[in-house]
């Protein structure tokens, strides 16, 4: 019986180192994926989460000063066409003077 133990005593330590070595590898694994993965994703040239968010207020800031523009321009334009047309006396004068030159010589 004593051999018996033994044997599965040394199954056992035996199991154990593989599990302890199994658990090596894998943290050994995970390192270098993580560094890969790393490595790849810094030669994409990805910006940080500060700069989009920097990026995304600046884009919502013109965005509605786009929109007030556009509005101003509607009421300008509405402003514009209710206004009734002046004449003017530079457009008489103007009649005046084509009629009162002189023809030129050539």
């Amino acid at each position: 019986m004593q051999t018996r133990n033994r044997f599965f005593d040394d199954l056992a330590k035996v199991a154990n180192s593989a599990a302890g070595t199994v658990a090596g590898m894998k943290d050994e694994v995970e390192q270098m994926v993580r560094g890969r993965v790393e490595t790849f994703i810094g030669s994409m040239n990805l910006v940080t989460r500060e700069e989009f968010e920097v990026a995304r207020a600046m884009a919502a800031k013109a965005r509605d000063e786009q929109e007030k523009l556009e509005k101003r321009i509607v009421e300008l334009e509405a402003k514009l066409k209710t206004q009734k047309p002046k004449t003017t006396g530079a457009k008489a004068s103007s009649k005046k003077t084509s009629t009162t030159r002189k023809p030129k010589k050539g």
